[in-house]
């Protein structure tokens, strides 16, 4: 399918129309979509101690945190309770969890630009999205419900 002729500067062209494909599920997110719900999520989660300051801060003073996983990532010396994403590997960080866990490994390259040269270097990123919303035994030894998520 061809879009009507374009004139640039006195020149004419056809220009191809983008195509409309099927997707295998529908209704399922692209990948920016996917991008964007995360980005959204995370903000949300990380903002959430601003939208009800003293219900977050009531809730950390009352020992309601859960309990980290034993072990994890050693690094300069300290505990890291969270394993990389893998087969066999834990994908929450809270013990004794029982409820939904999402996970996104996502990587990929960008350009730094040094403000002072103008010089550009490319670089690489990792990031290791997760949320985690259930029931869990709190650090005091109750039963809590809660949603939790980092990046």
């Amino acid at each position: 399918m061809k879009l009507p002729a374009v004139t640039l500067l006195g020149a004419t062209e056809s220009v191809p129309c983008h195509r409309v494909h099927q997707h295998l599920f529908p209704g399922t997110l692209s990948r920016r979509g996917f991008m964007a719900a995360a980005a959204g999520a995370t903000g949300a989660v990380l903002t959430s101690s601003l939208w009800w300051p003293a219900a977050a801060s009531a809730s950390e003073r009352a020992g309601h945190s859960p309990r980290p996983i034993p072990g994890g990532i050693e690094q300069g010396g300290e505990t890291f309770h969270v394993f990389l994403p893998g087969s066999g590997n834990e994908p929450s960080t809270i013990t004794d969890f029982k409820g939904l866990v999402g996970l996104a490994n996502v990587g990929g390259t960008g350009t730094g630009t040094d403000l002072k040269t103008g010089q550009t270097t490319n670089l690489v990123f990792d990031a290791d999205m997760r949320f985690m919303k259930g029931t869990f035994i709190d650090m005091d030894g109750h039963r809590r419900r809660g949603t939790f998520g980092f990046v």
